[in-house]
C-alpha cells in the first residue's frame, strides 16, 4: 500500500534541525507571506482565507474566515491563539510550537492585520516548556526583525504579542475558559450566549480565538492564494491537516496528509505513515478525533479523513488525534481510563459533569476490577443520558461547555461495539486480558 504524499504546508520546515530559528525561517521563505499581506488591504487578506475554506484545526472545525467575519467592529478588539492542547494522545500543536514557532507567529501577525487588531495573545499549555521557550524567543526575534511592534516593515500597521503560559488545566482548551484564565481568573467556561467571544470576549471586548495549527496555515495561504489551498482536499475539508497518530501502530507520530483524499486505512497501514498495526495483530477499534469522539470499528477504516464524512458516520475529526487499538486492548480499561481523565479535568461548575463523571468512573473501575454487576451496564448508559440526553452524536448537553458531553462517547461506543467484553468482566470477576 502506498499513498501520494501532499504538498507540505505546516511541516515543510521540520526536516531542518534548526527549523525553530529565525535564520532558518527567513532562509525558507519566512515572513514573505506577511510582506505580501501588508501590500494588500485587510479585506483582501480575509478574502483569501475565506476562499481557502480553512476549517479551524482545534476541534470544532468552524471555518476560520467565517469566524473572522463575525468579529464585532469595536475600538478595542483582540486576537487570541489557543495553544492549550491537552486532549490525551494529541500532540500536533505541541510539535508546531517547538519546531516552527515563527510560522505560527507569522500567521498571527497576518491574521491580526486582516482583523485590524493591535493586541494578540498566544496562550500555551504550561507543560510545553520547550515550546513556550521557543515561542518567546520567536516573539523577541520578530520584534528585532521589525516583524512585530510599531510600524511593521514600514507598513503603518502595529501589533504587540503576549505569550501567556497556562497552568495545565484541560478545561482551558475551551475558548471561553481560556479567556477567563487569560484574565487571571479560574478557568470556568462562560455561558454562550451572551459570551460568544466575537461579541463579548477577552476583557469584555470582541475577540477572535483561533487554534495554533489554524494560524500555521495562514502564511502559506497568503503566499499561494486561497484557491491553491482549496484545490487540495474535497468539499468543505480543504487543504492538508496534521494528524497525531498513536496507539498500537508501528510508526506512531504526527503526519500531514491531504484531507478526504486519504483514508484511515492509509493513515494506519501505509508504510510511509503508520506502517500497520504492531506485531501484525488485528485492528480492534480506533478513535478518530481525540478521546472525546465516538470510536469506530474496523468496518470504518476505509472512511475518508474529511470533516463531513466522519461526521456523517457518527463521530468527528476533533483534535486530530487518531488512537489505534489492537486485539489485545481491554475495552473496559480503555473506557475507564478515558472517563477517569474527564473526571479529573472537570472544572466542577456544572453538576451533571462534576457528579456524573465521578459516578461513571467508579462504575467502570468496579467492572474492571472484578466487582461489576450486569445491571451496571444499564446504569452506565443511564448516567450518560443524564449528562448528554439520548447519548447520541452530535451530542445534546446539560452543561455549559462540551466537556460533559465528551464523557459518554467512549462508554457508549465500548458498550455498542464490545458489550460481550463488559459481560465477560462481570461474569469472570475481572479483566480477561490480565
Amino acid at each position: 500500500m502506498a499513498v501520494s504524499m501532499p504538498t507540505k504546508i505546516v511541516t515543510a520546515r521540520l526536516e531542518h534541525p534548526d527549523s525553530h530559528t529565525l535564520a532558518r525561517y527567513l532562509a525558507t521563505g519566512g515572513y514573505e507571506g506577511l510582506r505580501k499581506a501588508l501590500t494588500m488591504t485587510p479585506a483582501q487578506v480575509a478574502a483569501e482565507v475565506d476562499a481557502a475554506s480553512l476549517l479551524g484545526r482545534g476541534g470544532a472545525g468552524f471555518p476560520a474566515g467565517r469566524k473572522w467575519s463575525m468579529l464585532k467592529k469595536d475600538p478595542v478588539t483582540y486576537l487570541v491563539v489557543n495553544g492549550d492542547e491537552s486532549e490525551p494522545a494529541t500532540f500536533k500543536d505541541h510539535l508546531l510550537l517547538e519546531r516552527d514557532p515563527h510560522q505560527i507567529l507569522e500567521g498571527v501577525i497576518i491574521s491580526a492585520y486582516a482583523l485590524q487588531v493591535t493586541q494578540a495573545f498566544i496562550y500555551i499549555r504550561g507543560e510545553f516548556a520547550l515550546g513556550l521557550e521557543r515561542m518567546e524567543e520567536a516573539v523577541n526575534d520578530a520584534y528585532r526583525e521589525g516583524a512585530l511592534g510599531k510600524d511593521i516593515f514600514s507598513s503603518g500597521f502595529s501589533l504587540d504579542v503576549v505569550v501567556h503560559p497556562g497552568a495545565g488545566a484541560y478545561i482551558c482548551g475551551e475558548e471561553t475558559a481560556l479567556l477567563e484564565s487569560l484574565e487571571g481568573k479560574r478557568g470556568f467556561p462562560r455561558i454562550k450566549p451572551p459570551y460568544f467571544p466575537a461579541v463579548i470576549g477577552l476583557y469584555g471586548q470582541p475577540t477572535v480565538v483561533n487554534n495554533v495549527e489554524t494560524m500555521a496555515n495562514i502564511p502559506w495561504i497568503v503566499r499561494n492564494g486561497g484557491a491553491a489551498f482549496a484545490a487540495m482536499g474535497e468539499g468543505r475539508s480543504t487543504g492538508t491537516r496534521l494528524f497525531a497518530l498513536s496507539g498500537h501502530v508501528n510508526r506512531p507520530g504526527p503526519y500531514e496528509i491531504e484531507m478526504v483524499k486519504t483514508t484511515f486505512r492509509d493513515l494506519i497501514y501505509a508504510p510511509e505513515l503508520g506502517g500497520g498495526v504492531r506485531e501484525g495483530r488485528d485492528l480492534k477499534a480506533f478513535i478518530p478525533g481525540g478521546v472525546s469522539s465516538p470510536w469506530f470499528g474496523p468496518d470504518q477504516v476505509d472512511l475518508p479523513l474529511g470533516q463531513d464524512e466522519v461526521a456523517q458516520a457518527g463521530s468527528m475529526l476533533g483534535s486530530g488525534s487518531v488512537v489505534v487499538m489492537d486485539s489485545t486492548t481491554c475495552v473496559v480499561r480503555a473506557s475507564w481510563r478515558i472517563t477517569k481523565f474527564f473526571f479529573r479535568e472537570s472544572c466542577g461548575q456544572c453538576t451533571p459533569c462534576r457528579e456524573g463523571s465521578g459516578w461513571l468512573e467508579r462504575i467502570l473501575y468496579r467492572i474492571e476490577h472484578g466487582g461489576g454487576r450486569e445491571q451496571d451496564l444499564d446504569l452506565l448508559l443511564d448516567v450518560c443520558d443524564n449528562i448528554s440526553p439520548g447519548v447520541q452524536w452530535p451530542p445534546q448537553q446539560t452543561t455549559i461547555c462540551v466537556l460533559g458531553p465528551s464523557i459518554p462517547p467512549s462508554i457508549a461506543a465500548g458498550l455498542k461495539l464490545f458489550r460481550d467484553e463488559f459481560l465477560v468482566h462481570i461474569k469472570e470477576g475481572g479483566c480477561p486480558f490480565d
